[in-house]
Parts: C-alpha cells; structure tokens; sequence
C-alpha cells in the first residue's frame, strides 16, 4: 500500500473528522478498501484498557474499523509529554509513526491520515502535518473553515511548503450570503496560485448543533427539568433581554433556538417554554419559580441552570457551538450526504491514483 491522504486543517475545528468519515465513507461505498490512523492525538481516553484519541476512535467506528488504538494513534499528547518536549527530551516519533501507517495500510486501497489541530500543530515536537505528510509520501487536503473570510494566506503556505503533495483544499461551513464570492472571487484566486479547490461545504445548522445535555455540561450547569427530553438538538440560541413582544418576533423565526436568559425573567422563560424552544439557559443561579417547572415538566422543555450571568453564558456557547464534533448518527448521516455532494471524489481519486 503506497497511497495515503492526509487530511489536515488551516485551523483547528476546520471540519477534518467530519471530512474524514465522509471521504471514508464514499469511497468505501465505491468498493475500495479504507484504513484509518490519526498519528498524533490530542483529546486522550481510555479504551479497552488502552489510552486512546476520542476522535480518532470515533472515526474508527464511523468506519466500521476495527484497529489497534497504539497502531492508529501512536502518540498520545499529554501535559507530561509536552513539558518533555519543552525541557528538550523528546524522541523522534516519527519511526514509530511510519512503522504503524505501514502495518496499518498493509492490504489497503487507500490510508486516510488525520492531522490535529492545523498543519502547523506539533511542530515543537517535530510532529507538524508538512512534516508527516513529507516523511510518509502522503497527499494533502486541506480544510478551511469559513470564519470571517477564507484563511487564503495559511493556504497558500501551505501550497508553498507541500509543493505537488498537496492535493487540493476544501472551503467549509460556507453561509449562502458569501457564497458568490467565494466562487467568483476566492477559489479563481486560488486555483491561480495553485491550489485547487476541491469543494465547497454549505453551512448546515445541524452540523454545529448540540444535545441539551451536552449542552448543560459544557455551561458547568445542570438540568432541572425535562431530563428525558436530553436528545433534542439545539442549533443555534437567543439572549431574552428584551421586551416580551420583541422577544416574540425573533423566537419565532429561528428554529431549534435556544433562550438564555435571566433566572428572574419568568415572563421570557414562560414565552420560551410555551413556544418549546428546545432548551432554556437560566443564568445567575435562580432557580424558576413553580409556574416555570410545571409548564417545562407538562410541554418536556429541558432546563439548565448556570451560575454565571448572561454575557458569560452566551460568549461560552458561542465557542460551543462553533466546536462541535460529529458525535451521533444524525450528523453521520449529514456528514456522509454534505460530502459526497460537494467534494470532486473523481478529481479526487485520479490525484490519488485510486
């Protein structure tokens, strides 16, 4: 097995699990024999008495793989291991790296190597995306995630260092308002200089969205009612520090919206409930009243209670919900359709030889 695709990102977030599993599951799909290996990890757990990469082990099951976790991700960051490689007693990884992509890839069509965090992570380490892709032959693509604008600087490096090993780039999360400039205006940019753009992602509300559980942990909260109810999707939220009537007009336009609002608001929170928002954030640490829980109980709307005020609250789900992995069989199913309708797969697979 000599081909390996090296999925990596301009940023961290970009997409690459997401990009990853759809890739995976296309071309399996198309009758090709898939293996999988994330080199360097960064979100450790344990499994089967092993320590494990959260993400690539979710990918592995995405796959339907079943791989060694020390052969799929042979170095496992910890705090320990980085103040070894700051005091500068770090090994060279690489060995044990390209010995694991080899028994791996033994009998594969195709390797899919994921990188952590962007291309440059790791480099104090000598660990960086560039550098594996090098040392391993590998192709790259490249994921970048729409923020403000695309990150055409971090691409272009990236085509300055990668040379003909990189394949091409695919622009993520693309909301409908920049989307004529991105095809008139960016990918012709890019595609100039060399870079190929070998799709381009739509944003899809479901794919940032969050459980109310989920939601509850990452606040440092706890559900109060509705714990039943902890499947619901959350895709976006709203700030209740308006009017009741004001409030009104903008709950109804956006769907799956959560409320964060006062504890005190009883008279939002009871607009909210009764419009079955999906979850309602209550912050100060005030408990609603009886009227609050009855109606949450009887129409089953989650409750999560946080100690922190509003502004706190909204800045941290903000950040969750921009950092949301694909971790459920919705998003799966998503991934594998926003994939294998925006990426060039045939563009894709002769630049691989596949």
């Amino acid at each position: 097995m000599d081909k390996g695709l090296y999925i990596g990102g301009t940023r961290a977030y970009s997409g690459k699990n997401m990009i990853a599993a759809g890739v995976g599951l296309r071309l399996q799909k198309e009758g090709l024999n898939i293996g999988y290996m994330k080199p360097v990890g960064v979100t450790p757990v344990e499994k089967d008495g092993r320590v494990a990469d959260e993400d690539a082990a979710f990918v592995q099951e995405v796959l339907d793989l079943d791989q060694p976790a020390e052969l799929v991700t042979p170095v496992i960051v910890t705090r320990e291991f980085r103040m070894r490689a700051f005091a500068g007693n770090d090994a060279d990884y690489l060995p044990e790296i390209r010995k694991a992509y080899e028994r791996l890839g033994a009998g594969r069509d195709l390797m899919l190597v994921a990188g952590a965090g962007n291309t440059l992570s790791g480099k104090y380490c000598r660990l960086d995306g560039v550098r594996l892709v090098r040392e391993l032959g590998l192709k790259a693509l490249i994921i970048d995630r729409l923020r403000q604008d695309v990150n055409y600087d971090e691409l272009m490096h990236i085509k300055d260092q990668l040379g003909p090993m990189l394949l091409g780039a695919v622009l993520n999360d693309i909301p409908p308002s920049s989307a004529d400039e991105i095809e008139n205006v960016f990918i012709p940019y890019l595609e100039r200089n060399g870079v190929n753009v070998l799709g381009v992602i739509p944003h899809d509300p479901l794919m940032a969205s969050i459980r109310p559980g989920e939601l509850a942990d990452g606040l440092g909260g706890r559900l109060v009612t509705a714990r039943e109810r902890v499947g619901g999707v959350v895709e976006n939220f709203l700030i209740g520090t308006m009017l009741v009537e004001n409030f009104m007009n903008y709950f109804r336009r956006k769907p799956n919206t959560a409320v964060i609002v006062g504890g005190d608001r009883a008279d939002l929170q009871l607009v909210a409930i009764e419009g079955r928002c999906p979850c309602l954030v209550l912050t100060g640490n005030i408990f609603p009243n009886d009227v609050i829980l009855s109606r949450a109980d009887v129409l089953n709307v989650p409750i999560v209670l946080v100690r922190q005020d509003t502004y706190t609250v909204a800045k941290k789900m903000e950040s969750l919900l921009s950092r949301q992995k694909l971790r459920d069989v919705i998003k799966i199913r998503q991934c594998g359709r926003l994939v294998a309708e925006a990426l060039d797969f045939e563009a894709i697979r002769a630049g691989l030889g596949v």
